[in-house]
């Protein structure tokens, strides 16, 4: 009988903070798809919609929050977001709004943008080259992850706006993955082969897994966040045995035992690299928990309250309440996908 995953990852050296990304990767239920495949000759524009509206025109499952990705084959692209944020991305860069934000992708003008639900629906690019200019084009794939309960999943909500990343650069093992995993779903799109869908749908997992992995080795180690928290061994073990038992009856006292520190120093540790305080990230993590309960389980309201640490509802709801900024049956009225 074959070995399993989970006895083959308990068999490893991994640190935990491997284990923290996967399983909160596991929790967003990524999938992927591809949109466009063209070559574009400036001057030219395209609007982005955002995520809600994205995944109207996509018909994807209510809750699902759409990142549009883009990856630069040939020239370059500038992108700008609603909020006004810009970047360039060139040959063999990929850029992911993982924010959802609508943005403009253009070369030359940006202005007036063509939409892309009109794309989409005509199926025509207007901006097609001729073939004696499109070696002069941008040639761009287009894309998307559908990702699953974003909302306060602390890996989510760590990644920027606009992640870009290189294909080229091989600094790191992730890096390289993430180079041969876009090489094999552009060869996967030119010669498809049998299980053609279902091959492109499990490359783009991976491409999603991979960028992310690829900008957590790459962030400055002096960054405040769960991202630079992960990658702190005396950190990460502690918020592994948060995630691991969110019913025990945590405190500092108890966390830093995990630490191996005094109280005030692991709560000033702590501090310092998360950007808040333990007990709040406790509070955090197990309001995450809770919303995915409500979403996807049948229990009730006092066995979820128990299950993430709350020995009465009351305690339970008024924690939910300020942190979800809903109450928990409001909650699972307007998410529940049952």
């Amino acid at each position: 009988m074959a070995n399993s995953t989970e006895f083959i990852a308990d068999s490893t050296d991994l640190g935990r903070e491997y284990d923290l990304i996967g399983a909160l990767l596991r929790d967003m239920q990524v999938s992927g798809g591809l949109l466009l495949n063209e070559c574009y000759l400036a001057p030219w524009a395209i609007s982005i919609p955002n995520h809600q509206a994205l995944a109207g025109s996509l018909g994807s499952n209510h809750g699902t929050h759409v990142a549009a990705f883009h990856l630069v084959q040939r020239g370059s692209i500038e992108i700008m977001l609603e909020s006004g944020e810009r970047d360039t991305a060139y040959e063999d860069e990929i850029v992911i709004c993982y924010s959802g934000q609508g943005h403009t992708l253009y070369q030359g003008s940006s202005t007036p943008a063509y939409p892309f639900e009109k794309i989409m629906q005509d199926r025509q690019n207007i901006f097609k080259p001729t073939k004696e200019k499109e070696a002069q084009s941008t040639s761009l794939l287009c894309g998307v992850f559908q990702l699953q309960d974003i909302m306060r999943n602390p890996l989510f909500e760590a990644l920027p706006s606009i992640l870009k990343l290189s294909t080229t650069r091989r600094g790191s093992y992730s890096q390289s993955a993430t180079k041969n995993i876009m090489e094999l779903l552009l060869s996967e799109i030119t010669q498809p082969s049998y299980s053609h869908e279902y091959i492109v749908e499990r490359y783009l997992e991976l491409l999603c897994a991979k960028s992310i992995c690829s900008y957590i080795e790459a962030i400055d180690d002096d960054e405040a966040g769960w991202l630079h928290a992960i990658k702190d061994p005396m950190v990460a073990r502690v918020i592994s045995a948060i995630h691991s038992e969110p019913d025990s009856r945590w405190s500092v006292t108890a966390m830093a035992e995990i630490g191996s520190l005094s109280p005030s120093r692991f709560a000033a540790r702590f501090t310092q690299i998360m950007g808040m305080s333990p007990m709040v990230y406790v509070t955090q993590w197990r309001m995450y928990l809770a919303s995915k309960l409500l979403k996807h389980s049948q229990s009730n309201i006092e066995k979820i309250a128990l299950t993430t640490g709350y020995e009465n509802v009351a305690a339970f709801s008024r924690a939910f309440k300020r942190t979800m900024g809903v109450s928990p049956g409001a909650w699972r009225t307007n998410h529940c996908a049952l």
